[in-house]
């Protein structure tokens, strides 16, 4: 977008946000505040509405935007195009990816180095949310390749199986303690719950197991819900009577320090692939397709 105001334009509309436009983008707020004012100059229209701290886009405000994404999208494309010639095999050109939080924290950050000198050219970005965020971001074109986990599914978004993975319920050992036990269900719901947040694929995995026991989330007794699974580790760690329920493969270092331990509940299997999501019938770029045969590749026989 050879237009800075355009850009700036574009990130505002995004945001319906000055502040968070100007943290994007590494300017001041009142430079923000001057780029619309002089886009809405040169227009002669109201691009934005502000009232108190929110933001809405007018009628010219929709059409701007809509015309600065296309921009955007274009000149991207051309970019990727004029890269790719360099070298028909190579890979080049921008890659966004998202990631669902147990993917993002534990399983992805450790390929990327490798994945970054095989392929230099290509410029990363990555989002870090919850399984729904990263759908809706990949519907909007923010993203080109997602990673997530959880059993619902877009019918406008292609899904492929990387990783198998399991949910675990977790509390912290408390000292002197014997080997944990197996717990019946009944008592384990019996235990404040640490849970993670709508929207999150590791509270959708839960929900669907314990409604086939006819269990209703509304009526376990939830502690807390929190946004990612460090959050609910560091929570367990200080409270010796709840109960939290987290990816098997995020618990490496707690195990081996001792700070938390596994608890078996009987007759509650909590399994789910990690999965690879893009938006049904799109062509993955070069750099998307390089990136999911990469990852692929590592997590091949992978268990």
């Amino acid at each position: 977008m050879s237009d800075f105001r355009l850009r700036v334009f574009a990130t505002v509309a995004r945001h319906l946000s000055f502040t968070k436009a100007g943290q994007e983008l590494f300017v001041s707020q009142p430079a923000v505040t001057k780029h619309i004012r002089e886009l809405e100059a040169q227009y002669g229209q109201r691009l934005l509405e502000r009232r108190g701290n929110r933001v809405s886009l007018t009628e010219a405000g929709r059409l701007l935007h809509a015309h600065a994404d296309a921009a955007a999208a274009a000149q991207q494309q051309l970019e990727d195009q004029l890269l790719a010639l360099r070298d028909p095999e190579e890979a080049a050109g921008r890659l966004r990816l998202g990631a669902s939080t147990t993917l993002a924290q534990y399983v992805l950050p450790g390929l990327l180095p490798a994945f970054q000198a095989r392929y230099p050219q290509v410029q990363l970005s990555f989002l870090n949310a919850n399984s729904e965020r990263i759908a809706d971001a990949l519907l909007r074109g923010e993203l080109d390749l997602g990673f997530v986990e959880g059993r619902t599914k877009s019918h406008d978004l292609h899904y492929e199986p990387l990783l198998p993975d399991e949910l675990v319920a977790v509390r912290r050992v408390a000292p002197g303690s014997p080997l944990a036990t197996p717990l019946s269900l009944a008592e384990a719901l019996a235990h404040p719950l640490v849970l993670r947040e709508r929207g999150s694929g590791t509270l959708e995995i839960l929900e669907f197991a314990l409604r086939a026991q006819h269990i209703k989330l509304s009526s376990l007794s939830v502690a807390l819900y929190l946004d990612n699974t460090e959050a609910i580790k560091r929570y367990l760690e200080a409270a010796p009577a709840a109960l939290g329920f987290v990816s098997r493969r995020a618990l490496d270092r707690e195990l081996a320090a001792g700070l938390l331990e596994i608890v078996p509940i009987k007759g509650l299997h909590l399994a789910r692939q990690f999965e690879a999501l893009w938006v049904q019938g799109q062509v993955l770029a070069r750099p998307a397709q390089r990136f999911l045969s990469f990852v692929q590749g590592q997590f091949k026989g992978a268990k």
